[in-house]
């Protein structure tokens, strides 16, 4: 049998596992052992996991990964969130969209929190939809507000997504974070302009709320305003270290995880249950992702070996004659088909060992495709018909909030998505500026 066949059999025995529900790290560890028993017989099969799990535990920067999955839950649990919210709800409440545009900060500082969109999901859904809901917000707006901004948890640092793909690219994830600051703060932008734009043309879409609830004193903003951009000074804190290179990437994960501790023991709201769920939750998760890459080095180091990562830049470049733009192009859209039914974990794991050694043969900058990837994976999130966030949303989303609603709130939001994305496209600069201005100097 061919390698080029090998290949084809192990991405079909693959899909085929994940279509009939196995654990992601189950479905791609199994198929990589198997198939290096098969090539390399009995020594060759287990050296392989052997040394993928002695690679996974040497990374250093992995430590960084509990830290920040500690930090976000750690301020999500505590309810440092809720006063996020209220704080956008005192000052922004007169503007029309202006509790959706609050929405958008909410989920930028969440995601600087947490890093993960799942966590923004659930906090939207919970503390910002109903309370848009209530005050006769349009309730596709309100829906698509909270699926693109809980989206942004995978770009803004520190973004646990970005982690895994510097451990499967061997990039930075120092470089890999700066370069989804400005891309995120981008998108983020568009949004706000988005809706703005929208309410004022149509504004029965984000009402401003009424007089009563807008009189609220001054002494009484400040003070919220205080108590909101506590996880922002948290943030601060964090990365200032780092980015003037007093501290490493962990040591300064391991301050921003102390300092959202600190912060919750001086409000009074570090209970017992609230430790006792952050560290499970946090030790869940950071176990989940550690098998997952276990499994992914695993899988990549099969191909090494096939030579499977050649044989496609043969078939792209020489036998179809596509120029390297239009390989990269085919890429996104193939990230977009698999969103459909996989998270982007799994589609990191399982295309990653072809697709990063193959647009670094094409040329490309490794780590400004890694954010062309991330803000693949958004719009592969909240594209229908089996979109991730589409069905968390429509898991946490009140009754009358039907999934045609959530399928047709999306739509404007997945455009500014996509023109976000042609626009880091074609200019790479917006994503490498931050990482080259730092680390240059």
């Amino acid at each position: 049998m061919s390698y080029e066949m090998i290949a084809i059999l192990m991405f079909s025995s693959m899909m085929l596992m994940l279509i009939t529900g196995q654990r992601v790290f189950g479905a791609i560890g199994f198929v990589a052992v198997v198939a290096a028993l098969f090539l390399w017989g009995d020594r060759g099969g287990y050296d392989l996991g052997f040394a993928a799990a002695m690679k996974l535990m040497k990374w250093y920067p992995l430590l960084t990964l509990p830290m920040f999955i500690f930090m976000g839950y750690v301020l999500s649990e505590s309810r440092i969130a809720d006063d996020l919210y209220k704080m956008f709800h005192v000052w922004m409440g007169g503007l029309h969209g202006g509790l959706a545009i609050g929405t958008i900060g909410l989920m930028v500082l969440i995601s600087a929190m947490n890093g993960l969109s799942v966590a923004g999901m659930a906090i939207g859904a919970t503390i910002a939809l109903p309370e848009l809901l209530k005050r006769g917000y349009d309730k596709r707006m309100v829906t698509g507000v909270i699926q693109a901004g809980s989206s942004l948890g995978i770009l803004v640092p520190p973004s646990v997504v970005l982690v895994l793909y510097a451990m499967i690219a061997r990039q930075p994830v120092g470089q890999l974070w700066l370069a989804g600051v400005v891309p995120g703060l981008m998108m983020a932008f568009f949004f706000i302009v988005y809706i703005a734009i929208r309410c004022r043309l149509q504004p029965e879409l984000g009402p401003v709320l009424s007089r009563e609830e807008r009189n609220v004193p001054m002494r009484e903003k400040l003070r919220l305003l205080g108590a909101g951009l506590l996880p922002l000074g948290i943030f601060f804190v964090m990365m200032v270290p780092f980015v003037k290179g007093w501290t490493s990437l962990v040591e300064s994960s391991a301050i921003g995880a102390i300092a959202a501790f600190l912060a919750a023991v001086v409000k009074g709201r570090m209970t017992r249950q609230v430790f006792e769920t952050t560290v499970r939750n946090t030790l869940g998760i950071s176990c989940m992702f550690m098998w997952i890459i276990l499994a992914a080095l695993a899988f990549g180091a099969v191909f090494d070996g096939l030579g499977a990562v050649k044989a496609i830049e043969s078939l792209f470049t020489e036998k179809l004659g596509l120029s390297p733009w239009w390989i990269l192009v085919l890429m996104q859209l193939s990230f977009i088909l698999m969103g459909t039914f996989l998270d982007d974990t799994a589609m990191l794991v399982i295309v990653a060992p072809l697709y990063v050694p193959l647009v670094g043969a094409l040329g490309f900058d490794l780590v400004w495709y890694g954010v062309l990837y991330t803000i693949t994976c958004q719009i592969a999130y909240m594209t229908p018909p089996f979109g991730y966030n589409l069905f968390l949303m429509r898991a946490m989303a009140p009754p009358e909030i039907g999934l045609k609603d959530i399928y047709t709130s999306i739509i404007p939001f997945v455009g500014v998505m996509v023109v976000t994305l042609v626009v880091l496209m074609l200019f790479p600069g917006i994503a490498l500026w931050l990482p080259d201005l730092i680390y240059n100097n």
